[in-house]
C-alpha cells in the first residue's frame, strides 16, 4: 500500500470530474450490478496512469454522451475493491491502469494497460467517447 498523501492528488484528478471512489468490494458490487452504464477506471501510481489514463478519463467524462455512473478503484490501495472490480472484467487479466464500460451489469468495452502505454491521452479518450456514444 502507498501512503495516502501520495495517492490523494491522483484520486482527486478523477473525483473532481465526477468519479466516485469505491473502497470496498460491496461498493463495487452495488455500482456494477444495476441497470444503466458504468465507467470504471482502475487508477494507479504508474507513469502511464498519470500521462495517459487519467487525462483520457477526464477528457472522455466531458463527452456529450456519458455513462450513468463513473467509478474508480485504486490499485495498490483498497485491495478488496480492486479485486472485485477486476473480477467483473474477466476474462481480461488484471492490469492497472485499466478502463471498462459496463451496460446493465455486462462488460461492453475494455481498455487494458497495454492499450494505454505509449498512446496519447486524446487517442484513448476518443476510443472511450466512441464507446460512450455507442452504449450510453
Amino acid at each position: 500500500m502507498y501512503p495516502e498523501y501520495l495517492v490523494e492528488p491522483m484520486r482527486a484528478e478523477l473525483t473532481k470530474v465526477g468519479f466516485e471512489e469505491m473502497k470496498t468490494a460491496e461498493e463495487v458490487d452495488n455500482a456494477l450490478t444495476g441497470e444503466g452504464t458504468v465507467f470504471v477506471v482502475v487508477n494507479s501510481v504508474c507513469g502511464c496512469a498519470a500521462a495517459n489514463a487519467r487525462p483520457a478519463a477526464r477528457l472522455a467524462a466531458s463527452n456529450e454522451k456519458h455513462p450513468d455512473k463513473m467509478i474508480t478503484v485504486f490499485a495498490g490501495m483498497e485491495k478488496d475493491a480492486v479485486d472485485r472490480a477486476r473480477s467483473y472484467m474477466m476474462p481480461f487479466p488484471p492490469s492497472s491502469p485499466a478502463m471498462a464500460l459496463f451496460k446493465d451489469g455486462k462488460l461492453v468495452h475494455m481498455i487494458e494497460r497495454h492499450q494505454i502505454e505509449g498512446r496519447p491521452a486524446q487517442m484513448i479518450a476518443e476510443n472511450l467517447m466512441g464507446a460512450f456514444d455507442q452504449y450510453c
